[in-house]
């Protein structure tokens, strides 16, 4: 295996499966042309034309036409189109999140293939060896990827939190850390990619962090989300990642961002520009 091969997983799709999700004349997101079919027969406010799945009948309105969407997800679970809902509200936008035109529940969110947001942090040590990374495993009852390895700290970014106050939820939440650790978190950048997944496309946005921690730092799970903790050289952590499946599929793209930040991976590596160009995949 290799490492372009990890961000070539992250970017798995075949634009000629989907056609756009267009509401008020704009195109919001992907769906899966077989779900569009079903949605169309199925719904009366969707109809499926040459643009593509067409919500015509959407409110002008932020809160009317959030409102009327959940209802239709309702309506769709009830229906057995989508899955069960996560009751955690995403932006539904075709750029930042401050373009949000509706809200949707992050459960549906890849039905649509709209965009979703996220934060992983790089928790790291400074040794005379060199820089260790803190890693975590997800509990086996987790939905996605249980077991997998995990980065200290990563999540969903919902509507309605900053960015600032929902890293120091999800730090408190699965590393113990307090909120004056959580505001030394350096933002570095962003990693974007789009895949299929089970339930449509995923287009997203990782919003990604750098925290320097001291020697003694031990970190604890306060919500139960992770099964373990583990502190390992970089090089050790780049060989898991080049050589296994043992990473969450997205986080391999915010190691090898830090890898490359920190001249870990260098231009001596066969694929540099390719990594370097690929961890920044333009969104549909």
């Amino acid at each position: 295996m290799s490492l372009l091969e990890k961000i070539h997983a992250c970017n798995h799709w075949d634009p000629a499966d989907y056609v756009p999700f267009v509401v008020a004349g704009e195109r919001l997101g992907l769906t899966r042309r077989g779900f569009a079919e079903a949605l169309a027969a199925e719904d009366r406010d969707f109809r499926l034309d040459r643009d593509g799945l067409v919500w015509w009948s959407a409110p002008t309105e932020f809160d009317a036409r959030s409102a009327q969407f959940a209802a239709i997800l309702a309506r769709l679970v009830d229906a057995g189109l989508i899955g069960p809902l996560h009751r955690e509200p995403y932006p539904v936008t075709a750029g930042g999140r401050g373009q949000a035109r509706f809200l949707i529940d992050r459960a549906a969110a890849p039905c649509f293939g709209v965009r979703a947001f996220g934060q992983h942090l790089n928790g790291y040590v400074r040794t005379a060896a060199g820089l260790e990374l803190w890693v975590a495993r997800r509990a086996w009852d987790r939905r996605h990827y249980p077991g997998h390895l995990d980065h200290l700290v990563a999540g969903g970014l919902p509507w309605g939190v900053s960015l600032s106050e929902n890293l120091r939820k999800e730090c408190h939440e699965e590393a113990g850390l307090d909120p004056e650790q959580a505001d030394r978190a350096r933002p570095v950048g962003a990693v974007t990619y789009c895949r299929a997944s089970t339930s449509g496309l995923k287009p997203d946005v990782i919003y990604c962090y750098d925290l320097e921690l001291p020697a003694d730092f031990v970190p604890h799970c306060t919500d139960g989300e992770v099964a373990a903790f583990y502190r390992w050289p970089v090089d050790e952590v780049l060989a898991i990642v080049r050589d296994s499946d043992d990473f969450k599929l997205n986080c391999n793209l915010v190691i090898i961002d830090f890898l490359i930040r920190h001249g870990l991976i260098g231009p001596e590596e066969p694929d540099y520009l390719a990594l370097v160009q690929g961890l920044r995949a333009p969104l549909p």
